[in-house]
């Protein structure tokens, strides 16, 4: 099921995301229908669809007119280069600026993101 924080058709859309990320829909496979994914989430097939077009309009996804909605060839590096994007402006970016605010060098920083445990 669908629980996180947002939207539900943006839930939806990172879901069907990370399968293509982890394998789960490779490249030029089919995935299911809006309908399907309205009928397992029990979302209204407006809501699903609208998570859906979101990845076409990514170009993650593609149409084939009266066969379905297939992973876009590119489609797992395009998502994963998004995403490491998106790891290092909200994740990094700040841990650096603290770092920097308490006097760590990145030396410093490196030791203690290589330490297994940080406590």
């Amino acid at each position: 099921m669908l629980s996180g924080e947002g939207p539900i058709f943006l839930q939806l859309a990172q879901r069907v995301a990370e399968d293509i990320i982890n394998g789960t829909y490779a490249e030029d496979a089919g995935i299911p229908s809006t309908h399907d994914f309205a009928i397992f989430y029990r979302m209204s097939p407006i809501t699903s669809a609208k998570g859906i077009t979101m990845l076409v309009d990514q170009g993650v996804l593609y149409k084939k007119r009266g066969i379905g909605m297939f992973v876009a060839p590119g489609a797992r590096e395009h998502l994963l280069a998004e995403r490491r994007a998106a790891f290092r402006q909200q994740h990094v970016a700040p841990l650096l600026h603290e770092a920097e605010l308490l006097g760590i060098d990145r030396d410093e920083l490196a030791d203690m993101i290589k330490e297994k445990d940080p406590s």
